[in-house]
């Protein structure tokens, strides 16, 4: 599904990322884990060519994303709120979404209808524009958007931020039923090391840019490794 070569990016003297190989499977669910400035979010960046590579390159689906833009047709993604469209209300976005991925109206609200706990009746029908909800629900309404034309890959930056407890819990169980249903590869980066090891059978530990642990995950089984990293670094 996914191979990176080579991939370097630096800024300035700063080595952001520096992935010499690593491969993702069709239908695996990882978790990237890693301190502020680890470079989790520059690989992300550089996955959607966002970013341009300093060297190096990443194929998904054998499409090679900075000569091609094929992979996006099966690629859904939301890093953060620059993915919206803040003055279209939500119902305005997600069928513009829709119709960028052939998806008419019925279709789009029939894709909503798994979300609706996870919109908590204060999404849709609110008659305001997505710059005017709070951080919380952007959020939702960005992960939902990502998720809207069933990709086959799925990238998100830490979507449990700005979520009160219900909502985690509901997108971790969507995202985990989305992952086993569609046999869709999903990559998500978290802080929360909790959410993290409950929803995820690999986890890739990455510090100054590169993976430095692969680890996978049964039964929680990398809480204890991942503990003890991290206390290490306190």
């Amino acid at each position: 599904m996914i191979n990176i070569d080579n991939l370097k990016k630096n800024f300035g003297s700063k080595v952001a990322i520096d992935i010499e190989h690593y491969e993702l499977n069709q239908g695996d669910m990882l978790g990237l884990v890693g301190n502020n400035g680890a470079g989790k979010t520059t690989l992300f960046r550089l996955m959607l060519d966002l970013l341009k590579a300093d060297k190096g390159k990443v194929i998904i689906n054998g499409i090679e994303v900075s000569q091609s833009e094929d992979w996006k047709n099966f690629t859904g993604a939301f890093i953060d709120y620059s993915f919206l469209i803040d003055y279209l209300t939500p119902e305005e976005y997600f069928y513009f979404i829709g119709k960028v991925y052939g998806l008419n109206k019925e279709e789009v609200n029939e894709r909503l209808l798994p979300f609706e706990r996870f919109m908590s009746g204060e999404i849709i029908g609110q008659k305001k524009y997505i710059r005017n909800y709070s951080a919380g629900n952007k959020q939702k309404i960005g992960i939902i958007a990502a998720m809207l034309h069933h990709p086959q890959l799925l990238i998100l930056d830490e979507p449990f931020n700005f979520l009160d407890p219900s909502s985690q819990s509901v997108i971790k169980h969507l995202l985990k039923k989305y992952n086993e249903e569609h046999q869709a590869t999903v990559i998500i980066s978290s802080h929360n090391l909790n959410h993290i090891i409950d929803i995820c059978p690999r986890i890739a530990l990455q510090e100054n840019g590169i993976i430095i642990k692969d680890i996978i995950n049964e039964n929680n089984s990398a809480e204890k490794e991942l503990e003890d990293y991290f206390n290490i670094k306190e």
